[in-house]
C-alpha cells in the first residue's frame, strides 16, 4: 500500500500534457468470451508503457466500477498518445484489431476515451492526508501552500488573502 503523505498538496507542471480517460463496460455478462479478452489487453499496453517511458506516458490509475473499468492516464502529449496508439510495434493497434473482429458493433462490450489537452495553468489539483496519487505523481507532487494554496490561486485567478488555517484535527471537532 502507498504511503500517506499527511497535510495538504498539489500538482506542478509547467509544461502541457493530456488527461486521457479511457474504459470499457460489460454489456452482455454472458459474454465472457469477449470482455475477458477485452479487459486482459490493458496489462500489456500499460507494461510496455511503464517500461518505456520515453513514448510519453506520464503515469495513470485504475478503476473498477460496477460492469467495467477505466483507467486516467497522463500523457506528454497528444503526439505521443497517438503515435502509441497507432505503432504496429506497439500493443495497442493489434489488440484494437482483435477488438474489431472479435466484438465489433455485436453490443456485447463497450469501450471508450476521452482526451483533454492541457496547458499550463489551466488546471488545479489538490490531494489532502493522500499517497502521491493522480496528476501529481505524473507530474512533481509540492505543497498547497502559497499560491497553491487554494483552486482559485493555483489557477492564478485571484491575489486572494491567505486563509485562516485551523489545525486539521481541531477543525474536526
Amino acid at each position: 500500500m502507498s504511503k500517506v503523505v499527511p497535510g495538504r498538496f498539489t500538482a506542478k507542471s509547467d509544461e502541457p500534457f493530456v488527461v486521457f480517460i479511457i474504459g470499457m463496460r460489460v454489456n452482455r455478462l454472458m459474454a465472457v468470451r469477449k470482455w475477458v479478452p477485452t479487459a486482459a489487453a490493458m496489462g500489456p499496453m500499460l507494461s510496455t508503457l511503464y517500461q518505456h517511458p520515453e513514448k510519453g506516458f506520464l503515469g495513470g490509475q485504475q478503476f473498477f466500477y460496477w460492469r467495467g473499468i477505466s483507467l486516467v492516464q497522463y500523457w506528454r502529449s497528444f503526439d505521443d498518445l497517438e503515435r502509441f496508439a497507432r505503432d504496429p510495434s506497439d500493443p495497442h493497434l493489434k489488440a484494437w484489431q482483435r477488438f474489431n473482429r472479435a466484438v465489433g458493433a455485436d453490443g456485447s462490450v463497450g469501450i471508450w476515451h476521452e482526451s483533454y489537452l492541457v496547458e499550463p495553468g489551466s488546471y488545479e489539483t489538490v490531494y489532502s492526508n493522500m499517497p502521491v496519487f493522480g496528476l501529481a505523481a505524473a507530474t512533481e507532487h509540492v505543497p498547497a501552500v502559497g499560491r497553491r494554496e487554494t483552486a482559485r490561486r493555483r489557477l492564478a485567478r485571484d491575489n486572494e488573502p491567505e486563509l485562516d488555517r485551523l489545525p486539521l484535527v481541531e477543525a474536526v471537532r
